[in-house]
């Protein structure tokens, strides 16, 4: 079997730099997310990386990312899964990592490609300047905060705001503790409260007086790139959300000007996340894709 890893701090520099060779496949090429979300192990054979995942009670494998991922890869997987008796379910594929492994092992897998997985990219400077028409229901919700909160101020991240970040966060999941998704995610932004720094994080905290009443953490996915893995924002102050969507975007615009894009991640196929998130006028879509090798042992996906 692979001689798979739990994820530790010290190797993030060079995960980092092979997890980069699979950025353009979206978020779960964060070292950040691998580490926040489920149990995640990782090998690497040569310039290529292995992902091992336990996640929602299934066993996965990433798609590997490195600068070239062959036929030989996905056989050092299909080997694995064998050995151990688990199906192969391979993650976070595009339309490319399809048409290979259709050509590698015709009819052997099996492909899911939902539209809750894709993901929403943006241009910085769209988020940033929010301009034209396209935008004016944004920069009224902005407009009409700041009038109605004089004293709002924006802070970063930093071990002076994380408890207040900490305590914002706490309210909004009491007020959610019925989501099926909630609980998932509080543990893995309670991980990133917990590693913040180690992970690379970049956040912002939006105050009105005393209060935080926004937050949002994210890390880099390539020189390009952003992650935003957290945005909260306290609904009882209309307009936060879009008051700390432009800050950030500014604030990263003007520390790392190499940043084209922002990754705000899925909608998780919810009707009124997926509304808000196409309101901000995406640049592109992430599409991904799930593979199933269809074995006698293993039939269904």
């Amino acid at each position: 079997m692979i001689p798979f890893e739990r994820l530790t701090f010290d190797k993030k520099p060079e995960y980092d730099a092979l997890l980069r060779h699979g950025a353009h496949r979206g978020c779960a090429f964060s070292f950040a997310n691998l580490y926040l979300w489920g149990r995640q192990c990782a090998a690497r054979v040569g310039d290529t990386l292995l992902l091992f995942s336990h996640f929602q009670g299934k066993t996965m494998y990433p798609y590997p990312a490195g600068p070239q991922v062959s036929k030989d890869t996905i056989d050092l997987l299909i080997a694995d899964a064998a050995e151990r008796g688990i199906p192969l379910r391979l993650a976070g594929l595009n339309t490319q990592d399809v048409e290979d492994l259709e050509h590698w092992y015709p009819g052997r897998f099996r492909f899911h490609c939902g539209r809750e997985g894709h993901e929403y990219v943006y241009a910085i400077d769209d988020l940033a300047d929010l301009k034209g028409k396209k935008f004016q229901p944004k920069r009224n919700h902005i407009n009409r905060f700041l009038a109605e909160h004089p004293d709002a101020v924006i802070r970063p991240l930093t071990a002076q705001t994380l408890p207040d970040a900490q305590a914002l966060a706490d309210r909004w999941y009491r007020r959610r503790t019925e989501e099926e998704d909630a609980g998932m995610e509080r543990v893995a932004l309670d991980r990133a409260f917990a590693h913040w720094q180690e992970l690379g994080m970049e956040g912002l905290v939006l105050y009105v007086g005393d209060q935080a009443v926004a937050m949002t953490m994210s890390s880099f996915l390539d020189e390009e790139t952003i992650d935003v893995h957290f945005e909260k924002a306290d609904t009882d102050y209309p307009g936060a959300y879009a008051v700390i969507n432009r800050a950030f975007a500014r604030h990263i615009r003007e520390k790392y000007p190499s940043v084209r894009f922002l990754n705000r991640e899925d909608d998780m196929g919810l009707e009124g996340l997926r509304k808000a998130k196409l309101s901000y006028q995406p640049h592109h879509m992430v599409e991904k894709c799930w593979a199933h090798l269809v074995t006698e042992e293993f039939h269904d996906y």
